[in-house]
């Protein structure tokens, strides 16, 4: 991982790709999240996604006097609402296999463990692998999908994915499941990021948050279908993850599934229509006309839409990482509120839930088969949290939430920590009391839903809103890297942590909870109803 303090060229086109989503309702987020920003999409339209995922957006408004639109427009638009929703809904695969793939690691470890015979620290070398390959993959998806389009961008993850899937449920050894592992993470990074951002240029601006949420359900979605297929892959191997299902190990099948939507998500690619916002950038005009009359309908003059982009085009910022500097610390201050979010968001421990929890649930005295079982009632607990929060975020605040899972989120890992402090044994072979292992399935629950309804949206909610135009591109670039290595360093450290002390592993989480509430309290400016020019 690079350090964030450090400007590449890598660092600039993730923060470019990152910024369209965060300026177009949604943006992708390391745990598998991708959450509203900007505003209620009712009342904010962030305007249309005119130039490059290179470039900087404008901002427009409902009650503006759009040039493009013709009154009457977005109602012409609920015309083609049905092919929209069809050409959301293939772009947003690539958000069911984020989900997956990061999930589905979670039904594998025992099995990858007993099967190479490997240590704890170097298993989560293993699970961690993927990560390294989703800063890669978001960092050059950027620049790709500028050069060869949108579509060849989701083919490409496509493809990748289904290596990935194909070769992890085929390793010889510890070192080609890593690679192949490294492999689908280029995938997860690329898919990320462009499903929001194509989502955003082809969706007619008076439905785009609605329809930028198909990405966020599709990843939680994904996150949960994973569990269902490792419990009834379990189901069928009697419970063991080594148990053989047609000449392969259990483990390898639930790692081998991932072809089936990744075969999908590329054959889907070739039933919808690249962004129009591309096809003009590249001079293909009257291919980007006929894009924009089927998804915005027949109210929308054309030529003038088209003209509307291509001025926004010639009008965009590019941040640049210099743009970053001042102040003693090195980078401006807001740089750094906007790290410390990043970086919060991950060091409570969010991860170590979705890819460990199958074996926490067993350490509490639950058979293998039905800590799958629990392991899909958290996933289920995540997208009602989600829900949770994206209904009230534009309602509460962004600072109220974030406070409020926070709260909920330190009491829940200080009772996780409690129960573990009675744990017995060692390693994977750990028992609780029946108190103790209640309380701790319970605290697990509501971590994850206090999570989920705050600090899983809240996040890139902030992100998206609290940097100036100036420099959002390159301070979301910034910020995300630092998701990025919050995520390794809690994924890498946990087997290491549990070992040591399962118990501190959780005070340790705590304490982080513990630590952002005056972070926020004292740091953190609401933008709730404000402009993006306000944050300014």
């Amino acid at each position: 991982m690079r350090p964030v303090s450090k400007q590449t060229p890598d660092l600039l086109l993730t923060s470019k790709l990152e910024r369209i989503a965060s300026e177009t309702s949604f943006q992708p987020s390391t745990d598998g999240r991708v959450v509203t920003v900007g505003g209620s999409p009712d009342t904010r339209d962030p305007g249309p996604h005119t130039a490059g995922l290179t470039d900087e957006p404008q901002e427009f408004t409902l009650t503006s006097t759009r040039p493009g639109v013709t009154p009457g427009g977005p109602q012409a638009a609920t015309d083609h609402l049905g092919h929209v929703v069809f050409i959301t809904a293939a772009a947003a695969m690539g958000g069911f296999l984020f989900g997956y793939d990061s999930s589905v690691i979670n039904g594998a470890v025992v099995g990858i463990q007993g099967k190479f015979g490997i240590s704890h620290s170097l298993l989560a070398q293993v699970v961690a692998a993927a990560l390294l390959g989703c800063a890669v993959g978001a960092a050059l998806a950027g620049r790709i999908a500028d050069r060869i389009g949108r579509i060849w961008v989701m083919r490409i993850a496509a493809v990748l994915f289904t290596i990935s899937a194909v070769g992890s449920a085929l390793p010889f050894a510890v070192w080609d499941l890593t690679m192949w592992r490294v492999i689908g993470g280029f995938g997860i990074g690329m898919a990320s990021v462009i499903g929001p951002a194509y989502i955003a240029e082809v969706a007619p601006p008076a439905y785009r948050g609605r329809l930028g949420s198909f990405q966020q359900a599709a990843i939680v979605v994904g996150i949960a279908i994973s569990q269902l297929v490792n419990y009834g892959i379990l189901q069928m191997a009697n419970g063991d993850q080594r148990g053989k299902l047609g000449g392969l190990e259990a483990w390898q099948w639930m790692l081998g599934v991932m072809v089936v939507p990744a075969v999908l998500y590329g054959l889907l690619s070739f039933a919808i229509p690249e962004s129009p916002r591309f096809l003009l950038s590249v001079g293909r005009d009257d291919a980007a006309k006929k894009v924009l009359s089927e998804v915005e309908g027949a109210g929308t003059d054309l030529d003038a839409r088209a003209e509307e982009i291509r001025h926004a085009m010639r009008r965009e910022h590019k941040s640049t990482f210099r743009d970053l500097l001042g102040g003693r610390g090195g980078f401006l201050p807001i740089v750094w509120i906007g790290i410390g979010l990043s970086a919060f968001q991950q060091l409570v421990g969010i991860n170590v839930i979705f890819y460990y929890s199958s074996s926490l649930w067993q350490s509490v005295g639950i058979d293998p088969t039905s800590s799958f079982l629990y392991s899909f009632t958290t996933s289920i607990v995540n997208v009602i949290g989600t829900v949770i929060a994206m209904l009230f975020v534009d309602k509460i605040g962004r600072k109220p939430l974030s406070i409020i899972g926070s709260v909920g989120m330190t009491i829940s890992l200080a009772l996780a920590a409690w129960a573990f402090s009675y744990k017995t044994g060692h390693g994977s072979n750990i028992h609780l009391p029946n108190t103790q292992g209640t309380v701790a399935l319970v605290a697990a629950h509501s971590f994850v839903l206090f999570f989920a309804l705050s600090w899983g949206v809240v996040v890139w909610v902030l992100l998206g809103e609290m940097f100036p135009n100036k420099i959002r591109a390159a301070a979301l670039g910034v910020a995300a890297s630092a998701q990025w290595i919050a995520n390794w360093v809690i994924t890498v450290s946990f087997p290491t942590l549990s070992d040591w002390n399962l118990s501190g592993a959780y005070v340790i989480y705590s304490c982080f909870a513990l630590l952002s509430i005056p972070f926020v309290v004292f740091l953190v400016k609401e933008t709730k109803g404000k402009s993006l020019e306000e944050m300014g």
